[in-house]
């Protein structure tokens, strides 16, 4: 089973210096039929204007990756971490029994991200951040896992949960393709470009909710920057 949201279906809210979509059920929009994909519960498509930011604010038991599509984004919290995660790159928050951050855009140009929020199976343990680049030429026609709760994705940054983030870039006319079990829950977001699973086409920013599948084969009509989840 595979369901497109097309971009131009989620929530939306454009506060000035945050413009906002929603893949899922988040803030002001709620949408029954939208409300998780498996443990994956928020999937966040952010513009955030230059010099502005999310104020210091708190989390508990969630994993909230951050994938940074341009521009870059600059993290602090209360436990001491602070860094600036670039375009490419990946930042993972373990919220665990809790944590305060803030997240800025201290760039003079936009910063674009996707924030993805993934429901732990492990509680009731400390917080932790960390970030790390992820060179896009590494994953040219493959995907890598970027963030992961497998011992065995060794070079990923670690998630407190039965899910992996994945990145692929793939030209156009060529392929790529992720083995999954047909029980589990994967989401789908080409970040650029466009293209093709089975009959089913997706455009920049679209969202595609797959589950019943064994092996997903994506073909790119155009030059593609992929991110995928694969939850639980």
């Amino acid at each position: 089973m595979i369901e497109v949201r097309p971009f131009s279906t989620l929530g939306a809210a454009n506060h000035g210096w945050l413009d906002a979509h929603h893949h899922f059920s988040f803030a002001g929009y709620h949408e029954p039929e939208r409300v998780h994909w498996g443990s994956l519960r928020v999937w966040n498509d952010d513009i955030i204007a230059p010099k502005s930011g999310f104020p210091p604010h708190p989390h508990q038991d969630m994993e909230i990756v951050t994938y940074v599509r341009k521009g870059a984004i600059s993290h602090r919290d209360n436990l001491g971490n602070a860094g600036r995660t670039e375009a490419g790159d990946v930042q993972v928050m373990s919220a665990g029994t809790g944590i305060e951050h803030s997240e800025f855009n201290l760039e003079d140009e936009p910063t674009e991200l996707f924030q993805i929020w993934i429901i732990p199976n492990r509680r009731g343990e400390a917080p932790s951040w960390g970030a790390r680049p992820f060179p896009k030429g590494d994953r040219s026609g493959q995907f890598v896992a970027l963030a992961s709760g497998f011992p065995e994705d060794r070079d990923a940054l670690q998630i407190r949960t039965d899910a992996r983030v994945l990145g692929a870039t793939v030209k156009a006319g060529e392929k790529v393709s992720y083995t999954t079990s047909p029980e589990r829950h994967s989401y789908l977001v080409p970040a650029t470009g466009r293209i093709r699973i089975g009959d089913v086409e997706l455009n920049a920013r679209d969202g595609a909710a797959i589950t019943d599948v064994q092996t997903i084969e994506i073909e790119a009509l155009e030059d593609s920057e992929l991110v995928l989840v694969d939850a639980d």
